[in-house]
């Protein structure tokens, strides 16, 4: 970052569908205001502009500063102009504004102001967030003048210093950088799309469901014939199963002893509703996820385009806002064909985060298990358990925080094979439930428990507090603990899985062909490739996993296993 010439892009407060573009030679110019005089042009020309300064300073482009690369990157694409470098402000904030390790800077000391509404949500309860606008916080009869003004400059410049103010060891600035890549990445994939025959798709419903209604909202031929086993099941016929309410009451009249129509409770009921409910269930939502409505929405000419929203989750993994990209069931994946003379290059990252807990704790003995393709195998391998399902349930145990069953029991064990990766887990949760932050390997960090968790602990300190009143405190105490001892494994997978991407796209803008990124879900990514390349992408991947090991850890004993699939159809996928 230090010694890239920085091009920053903002609108032009003076002439509206203007753009006012200035440069810093580099990060040190950029930190100091050091900038040269303020190029005018008008929105249209501004791909032009780009393209222009991207193909003279090919061998070493500029980096493209701007306050959201969702505000400005998706115009350039259309146009045809894709860019190699980007500084998103919005996602440097958030991170920069919330870590530990920025906390004594300038820019986390502030007060609230305008960047801070382009943050997006911090709770871990939302696994899936709307992407923000530039302006959600503001009520909507809210008068032009009150729109905040975001001061591109000012804000690089107090970024930078905070990172020199942190006295970062380099990990931030990588963190950063790999956020600015994702989103041109997220950007990217929605604007090529992820090959998608809807032919295929429309088989695939007409087999599962019955033949498309005519009219959108009828239920298909298959619904409508589980939907009346419900009701003679019931005895209740014409039950609404996809009424809650009417379904729950349904049930009891016949003498079904639930709280509630979810599935886990469903699958408990001894009684013949149960078999003909679960597969309504599972059909009625894979009609409204994945059916002929969503394909008339999200496929046109033969791509998914979704839209992602990167780092919409807290600990940093990706979200999505529309189109749902981050839960396409395995039996639609069929659809998603390469096209002619293409291949698909589908790689996953096995058993990420236990060997990204490995990594992070310096654990020589978990290192040593995850020489193997198969990381549960090496455990099972040293003796430790008996088999790699044992092997999994202690893992995954060690990382999300089993109290009961087989994981919790398997803990004692894993803590002596392993004992600088459970103690590193341990002590995340310790923190979590003191009400601590806690923070990833490259610098992002947990949110502070919300109001009802202090109010909790505070009712249970409190003179004359009732045992309840304790039960309560000590339950989200834990539950906490078990939100921080994820974070900090899930978190740095996720910045390891941007490096993977960033190092990626890299590598095969060098491809002959135009081989390119159209999927990424947490550990896995998915490459369209011509025919030819397709094998040399696949190393490429492999690679660029192996040197993204090395941009967070170092020279670190893990190894990142991949499952890599060269297929016409994602459903041969590994």
């Amino acid at each position: 970052m230090c010694c890239v010439p920085h091009v920053l892009v903002a609108a032009d407060p003076e002439r509206p569908g203007g753009v006012v573009l200035r440069e810093a030679a580099d990060a040190a110019a950029a930190a100091a205001g050091d900038l040269g005089p303020e190029q005018r042009v008008g929105l249209a020309d501004l791909p032009g502009v780009v393209a222009e300064r991207e193909s003279r300073d090919a061998a070493d482009p500029p980096r493209w500063v701007w306050e959201d690369t969702e505000r400005w990157y998706p115009d350039l694409l259309t146009a045809g102009v894709r860019v190699r470098r980007a500084h998103d402000l919005r996602l440097a904030h958030t991170v920069l504004r919330r870590s530990t390790r920025t906390a004594a800077t300038t820019l986390a000391r502030s007060p609230e102001g305008p960047w801070d509404l382009l943050a997006p949500a911090t709770h871990p309860d939302e696994p899936e967030v709307a992407e923000p606008s530039l302006f959600d916080d503001l009520p909507d009869d809210a008068p032009p003048e009150s729109v905040p003004v975001l001061d591109v400059a000012a804000e690089l410049a107090r970024q930078l210093r905070a990172l020199t103010e942190a006295g970062d060891d380099g990990r931030l600035r990588l963190l950063v950088a790999a956020e600015s890549v994702g989103a041109l990445i997220a950007a990217e994939m929605r604007h090529d799309g992820l090959p998608f025959r809807t032919d295929v798709h429309d088989a695939l419903l007409t087999g599962l469901l019955g033949p498309r209604p005519a009219r959108d909202g009828d239920r298909p031929d298959r619904l409508a014939a589980l939907a009346e086993r419900i009701g003679a099941a019931l005895d209740r016929p014409g039950v609404n199963p996809d009424s809650q309410p009417d379904l729950l009451r349904a049930l009891r009249a016949a003498g079904v002893d639930v709280a509630s129509t979810r599935t886990a409770e469903i699958r408990a009921v001894d009684h013949p509703v149960r078999d003909p409910l679960l597969e309504y269930k599972k059909l009625a939502r894979l009609l409204s996820a994945n059916g002929w409505v969503w394909m008339d929405r999200w496929v046109q000419h033969g791509r998914f385009r979704p839209d992602y929203v990167p780092a919409g989750v807290v600990t940093g993994r990706w979200a999505s806002s529309g189109g749902g990209a981050l839960q396409l069931p395995s039996v639609i994946r069929d659809a998603v064909r390469a096209d002619p003379g293409w291949r698909l290059v589908v790689a996953d990252a096995a058993q990420l985060e236990p060997r990204v807990l490995a990594a992070m704790s310096g654990d020589g003995a978990m290192a040593a298990a995850g020489r193997q393709a198969d990381l549960y195998a090496g455990v099972v391998a040293a003796g430790i358990v008996p088999d790699r399902q044992h092997a999994k349930y202690a893992m995954l145990g060690a990382i999300y925080g089993a109290t009961t069953g087989a994981s919790a029991a398997l803990m004692p064990q894993l803590a002596r094979a392993y004992p600088r990766a459970v103690a590193l887990v341990e002590e995340a949760a310790r923190a979590g439930e003191r009400g601590e932050q806690v923070t990833t390997w490259l610098g992002r960090s947990s949110p502070l428990p919300g109001a009802a968790w202090l109010a909790a602990r505070q009712a249970a300190s409190a003179e004359g507090a009732a045992p309840e009143d304790a039960r309560d405190a000590r339950r989200r105490s834990r539950d906490w603990g078990r939100f921080t001892r994820n974070f900090v494994v899930q978190g740095t997978a996720a910045e390891w899985a941007l490096c993977w991407m960033a190092v990626l796209r890299t590598r095969l803008a060098d491809v002959p062909g135009g081989a390119h990124l159209v999927f990424f879900l947490h550990d896995e990514v998915m490459v369209h490739a011509p025919a030819p390349v397709a094998d040399e992408v696949a190393t490429i991947v492999r690679e660029a996993a192996v040197e993204a090991g090395r941009l967070l850890f170092g020279d670190t004993p893990v190894e990142f296993a991949l499952d890599v699939s060269v297929v016409d159809s994602y459903a041969d996928a590994v």
